[in-house]
């Protein structure tokens, strides 16, 4: 899982699309402090479905590969003059150059289309430097993709953590025989800051878990039984994708269509208790008149560990209700009819433990607003005029919608109807995007369509 350089001349990046709505790859970090049985690194990472890995520093053995020279569950090599691994770790005088909380690996080779691709993903302990040395610590998240191929033309590669579009072109293909014509390596948070949270912010996670795991190993060195989700000497079916996506497949021209639902897992279960995870994605409310009165509805959007978990809400009128979840991707909705009389918070709770039985309850809380739509952003070059249509789910008592852009305040929208407008002089330059917000805490934005 070493870091290499695109061949930025053999392909074109179109996209990378999230394949489904957005995504919270990683929860939290262990905020130290750090020791050195560690490397002075984390000594665990948690996902948003709850799970905590723990960086994977053992020399057990697989039982299911036959427990033989080298199958390691925690995916361990020799490296000479830096890690023996036939000697137990220690920090720096037998550490490896790299480690993993979490590793996913596949591959799709097909004779007949000449397509060769390995996929990667992992959550990885490194050091800046040349070897283990103290100081050069650096954790980063990390999705690779690369590809043999002989014919060019738009590739689409979807894969757990989302999908990635490639542009192929001729002499990209014969600049090396076709070898590695898509190289891409995507890594977030490599640079350390003391703390490790850049790599919270990259595409790898929730945890990818093998279907017929957990196993268990005893580590030699310690004499302990730890339990992993998935076992790196063996190929298996697996669960975890945020987008239900549990599987790698390419998709090209004349017909390309490549797909495989086999992963080679690493990851140690941490024993650390920690709380429930939860993010409150949305939490907005509508009202509006009708022929029996107001009929109102308050919607809220939270992520949350999958079933077996739970969560439910309380809404602004203190009502509980059971949210519902999505294909085992940890997005939960909740719906109440509650009239929000006086605008104020809602409260999320999400249980994880009966999944995790160490994993306490976590309640959040999240203010209720209108739901903004902007249906109309346009300027036109030949008058400078900046047109803009909104409205507001709050029908019953309209807020004033106010309009910003890149260099500050525009005005406010104005009218009798559900949609308001306004229509004002903007110079010297259009603003790129524009923001509409409603009194009442509402907030959408919009690119600006340029006319002539």
């Amino acid at each position: 899982m070493r870091s290499s350089v695109s061949k930025t001349s053999a392909l074109i990046i179109i996209g990378g699309l999230c394949a489904g709505i957005a995504q919270a790859a990683l929860y939290t970090v262990d905020p130290g402090p750090y020791v050195p049985a560690n490397a002075n690194f984390p000594a665990w990472y948690q996902d948003t479905h709850g799970r905590a890995l723990d960086l994977c520093l053992s020399r057990a053995l697989s039982s299911r590969a036959g427990g033989g020279a080298g199958t390691y569950m925690c995916g361990l090599g020799p490296e000479p003059g830096v890690f023996d691994d036939t000697l137990p770790f220690a920090f720096p005088g037998n550490f490896p150059s790299e480690a993993f909380w979490f590793m996913a690996n596949a591959a799709i080779e097909d004779a007949a289309t000449g397509i060769a691709l390995d996929f990667g993903a992992a959550l990885e302990a490194a050091f800046s430097g040349d070897g283990p040395i103290d100081g050069d610590q650096v954790a980063f998240s990390r999705i690779r993709i690369r590809v043999d191929l002989t014919v060019p033309g738009v590739y689409t590669v979807t894969h757990p953590y989302g999908v990635d579009v490639f542009d192929i072109t001729a002499e990209a293909i014969a600049e090396d025989g076709g070898d590695r014509v898509i190289n891409m390596t995507r890594d977030i948070g490599i640079a350390s800051d003391g703390q490790f949270i850049g790599a919270l912010a990259g595409d790898v996670g929730p945890f990818l878990r093998g279907i017929n795991g957990p196993y268990t190993e005893t580590n030699p060195d310690t004499g302990e039984v730890d339990t992993y989700v998935g076992d790196p000497n063996i190929e298996e079916e697996v669960t975890g994708s945020p987008f239900a996506t549990n599987y790698v497949r390419i998709e090209g021209p004349n017909g390309i269509d490549l797909r495989t639902n086999l992963f080679a897992i690493t990851g140690m279960l941490s024993d650390v208790a920690l709380p429930t995870p939860l993010k409150i994605d949305r939490a907005t409310y509508s009202r509006q008149t009708g022929e029996d009165g107001v009929v109102a509805r308050q919607d809220v959007f939270a992520l949350a560990p999958p079933p077996p978990g739970t969560a439910q809400f309380s809404d602004t009128g203190g009502t509980s209700h059971v949210m519902s979840e999505e294909n085992t991707t940890g997005n939960w909705y909740g719906q109440s009819s509650e009239i929000p009389t006086v605008l104020g918070s809602i409260s999320v709770t999400a249980d994880n433990s009966l999944a995790i039985p160490s994993s306490s309850a976590t309640t959040a809380q999240a203010q209720i607003v209108d739901q903004v739509i902007i249906h109309r952003a346009e300027y036109s070059l030949s008058t400078a005029q900046l047109t803009v249509e909104a409205e507001s789910s709050d029908k019953t008592s309209p807020p004033v919608l106010s309009v910003t852009g890149n260099s500050g305040p525009i005005g406010d929208l104005s009218g009798t109807g559900a949609i308001k407008q306004l229509v004002t002089g903007v110079t010297p330059i259009p603003p790129a995007s524009i923001n509409v917000t409603s009194s009442n805490g509402g907030v959408d934005v919009e690119e600006v369509t340029i006319l002539p």
